[in-house]
Formats: C-alpha cells, structure tokens, sequence
C-alpha cells in the first residue's frame, strides 16, 4: 500500500557488506545515524530477530530523544528490518510508530539502497513525511555514504 509507504532509494559508492556494518556496529552506527547537527549517542543493536534495537540522540536544543525497538529480519549484506511497534524478545511497544525495511543489493560499484518506512495508517505516514523524512533519512544515508568511502 503506497500510500503508507514512504521510501527512500539511493546508490552507495561501497559494497553491501560496508553498508551492512554501518548499520549492525553501534560505534559506526553512531557516526551518521542522525541528521547533523543532530547526534546519535547511544547505540545498542543485538542483531538477530527479536534482538533489541536502541538508539539515544542529542538534538541541537539539548535535548535527548530515545527509541526502543526490536529487530524482524536481519539477512547479513542484504536486508535488514527493525521496528518500534514491538520490544526487544517482540513485545508489543506501548506507543508504536514504523517499520523500517532496509535492503542492500550488490551492484557495478556498490550498493542498491532502499529504505522503506512502513506505516499502519496513513495518518501516522503523513505525520513521519511532515517529521521531514525525506530531507532527514536522505541526509543521514549521505553521512552513511561519506562514512562508506573511509571503511
């Protein structure tokens, strides 16, 4: 259903298997997760299904934002799906939000990269397209690949 479906497609000058470390190593998570000047300062991925995916950031008014979730699917180099609909060992989460499924596919010099955020009503997909999801995840997949092209 597209119209719950906010997508992000991007070619990234690295193999999947750097993608995939940037997103599944909390130390290099930390480094772009976030949209400048925005910063990811916390990090704890436990990458298996069910495993617990946590990040804390600092936003630039001094506050701290965190969210809680849990790893669905986690296909080394090809795919990866998280959500904050459900807990770490999938409890439900008391306030769901998206799903996030990531995919990686080796092409001629690098990687085929699509997000796609995965909504339970148009409502809530209107609400993260307002939040600035293009200009937010599109800025932190160009962090992503900057990092890239230093692994």
């Amino acid at each position: 259903m597209p119209e719950l479906t906010l997508t992000l497609h991007r070619h990234i000058a690295a193999p999947p298997a750097i993608v995939w470390r940037l997103w599944t190593e909390p130390h290099l998570l930390m480094q772009w997760f976030a949209p400048r000047p925005t910063k990811t300062v916390e990090a704890v991925l436990d990458v298996q299904p069910g495993g617990r995916f946590y990040t804390s950031m600092l936003l630039p008014d001094g506050s701290e934002h965190a969210s809680e979730g849990c790893f669905l699917v986690t296909e080394p180099g090809r795919r990866l799906v998280f959500t904050d609909c459900l807990l770490a060992g999938f409890r439900p989460a008391p306030k769901p939000f998206f799903t996030a499924d990531i995919s990686f596919a080796a092409v001629p010099g690098g990687t085929d990269y699509l997000v796609r955020a995965l909504h339970a009503n148009e409502a809530t997909a209107r609400r993260h397209a307002e939040m600035g999801f293009e200009a937010g995840w599109g800025a932190a997949t160009d962090q992503l690949a900057a990092l890239a092209a230093t692994l």
